[in-house]
């Protein structure tokens, strides 16, 4: 496996860095913002310069025109009626996170913890977590008998996390692991993570649909050795890996990237991942988070290597724009940024996603990124997918998210209906889908191995703890 990035390098310090010093080029195009429109509602295969253009609405002013917003939302939105109808889907899922362990230095995340405040002998006070396959197994259990069918499990770069046995004698092999591949042995720690495929062996247990392994975390599986990226996903597959999320990606840029994620898998490497694993047979999404340093220019630079990989692979099932959470991040803490992106900015990006990647068949609203009533404006803005029941969600709440954890399928269908579209349950891949009837509650999952439609938490108090402890109280 190749590698385009030195994980010795230590990531930079929001501290030093200043939004002015980036270098970044104010965004300009040869294209006109009448043009792009023009060709986005023919149809036709946009260029970057188009998508530029309809992200900024006009490179040739300052800030969004809201008329000319309007008219790319509009575009957005009949070419989802097109292309997939009126129906809006959801899963009935959970958040199993095995660690968050992790030295990568990531200045948009609020999610890890220091791994040295891990080891047996620290005595450092941490908010933090490591769950041993066992402890995994029993939270996926626990939540197959409330209807689930998908656990989504993104976690951590713990140093102990190793693909296999056979992973650990390569690294503990090296003179320096720690230094060299980022490298301690369990037995340093106070909890055993266990290996990947020991993990994803534990939480693929009856016949639940297990979506894991990022491409940083499909690096981390293979550092220190030349396997390849497809090896690497095969072998989880053969544990029970079914899809693996396209997370990691944040902006597909790398003078994004040595901003915010210096210590991180580059553009290439994210790519290469991607494909390892659709080589491997295995179905994959898509990500882009956006809303922190990078412009439109790079967002559209980012849309346009989704779109090329899935023209070669055809294994993207959905594209995932993820709106830049700040609150608790490094990022905001040092003043590298005063806020994440507008609501005009996320309707852009759905929009403009829907309209470029004309070969990705469903865009995802998140309401945990934005809440009910924006979440439900952004399925008018070209987005068909609404996310799912998330038992337990970790990683958007430790950043500072507002919204709740939960959703049940009530709350789908009341929502979903109130904006005239169709409510459907759905499988991880799309392939699996089932109309709703909102006069036939109350509603539960019927596609999980031990789903009967009943309600997944009819007793849940409103202050109580869901699966693995975490709270799943709904917001308002």
């Amino acid at each position: 496996m190749t590698s385009a990035r030195d994980r010795d390098a230590d990531a930079a310090d929001a501290e030093t860095l200043d939004r002015d010093d980036f270098g970044f080029a104010e965004p300009a195009t040869d294209q006109s913002f009448g043009n792009a429109l023009a060709k986005a509602r023919d149809g036709t295969r946009l260029t970057v310069d188009d998508a530029t253009e309809l992200l900024a609405t006009g490179t040739d002013r300052d800030g969004i025109d809201p008329v000319r917003k309007e008219a790319v939302l509009e575009a957005a939105d009949r070419r989802r009626r097109e292309d997939v109808g009126d129906e809006v889907t959801f899963v009935a899922n959970l958040n199993n996170n095995v660690t968050t362990a992790c030295n990568t230095g990531c200045l948009f995340c609020n999610f890890k913890d220091s791994a040295h405040a891990f080891e047996a002998d620290s005595d450092a006070d941490h908010a933090g977590f490591t769950k041993p396959p066992a402890e995994s197994r029993r939270i996926v259990e626990d939540a197959l008998e409330m209807g689930i069918y998908e656990v989504c499990s993104v976690s951590g770069l713990h140093p102990a996390l190793a693909l296999n046995e056979e992973h650990h004698e390569v690294l503990a092999g090296y003179d320096d692991p720690e230094s060299a591949v980022n490298y301690k042995p369990p037995e340093r720690y106070a909890t055993d993570p266990g290996t990947y495929t020991e993990q994803i062996e534990a939480m693929s247990v009856g016949g639940v649909h297990l979506h894991s392994m990022t491409p940083e975390e499909a690096y981390h599986a293979a550092r220190g050795t030349d396997w390849e990226y497809e090896t690497v996903y095969r072998e989880l597959a053969a544990a029970g890996l079914d899809s693996a999320p396209g997370t990691a990606a944040e902006i597909l840029v790398d003078e994004v990237r040595d901003v915010i994620c210096p210590g991180k898998i580059r553009t290439d490497d994210w790519v290469a991942a991607m494909e390892g694993a659709t080589a491997a047979g295995l179905d994959v999404t898509s990500t882009m988070m956006y809303g922190h340093v990078e412009t439109v220019a790079h967002r559209a630079e980012h849309l346009k290597v989704v779109r090329d990989l899935q023209d070669r692979t055809g294994g993207i099932t959905e594209f995932v724009p993820l709106s830049f959470i700040h609150q608790n991040t490094p990022l905001y803490r040092h003043g590298v940024v005063d806020s994440g992106p507008s609501r005009d900015e996320d309707e852009l990006v759905v929009a403009v996603a829907r309209l470029f990647l004309d070969n990705v068949d469903h865009v995802q609203a998140s309401w945990v990124k934005s809440g009910d009533a924006h979440g439900l404006k952004l399925l008018n803005c070209g987005a068909d997918d609404f996310m799912g029941t998330i038992l337990s969600e970790e990683i958007t709440k430790r950043a500072g998210g507002e919204y709740g954890e939960y959703r049940s399928f009530d709350d789908y269908v009341e929502m979903i209906t109130a904006i005239g579209r169709t409510p459907v349950e759905r499988s991880t891949d799309y392939r699996t889908r089932r109309r709703i009837d909102p006069d036939d509650g109350p509603h539960g999952p019927r596609l999980g191995p031990r789903a009967d439609g009943s309600p997944m938490l009819p007793n849940r108090s409103p202050d109580g703890p869901g699966p693995g402890g975490e709270s799943t109280e709904a917001d308002d």
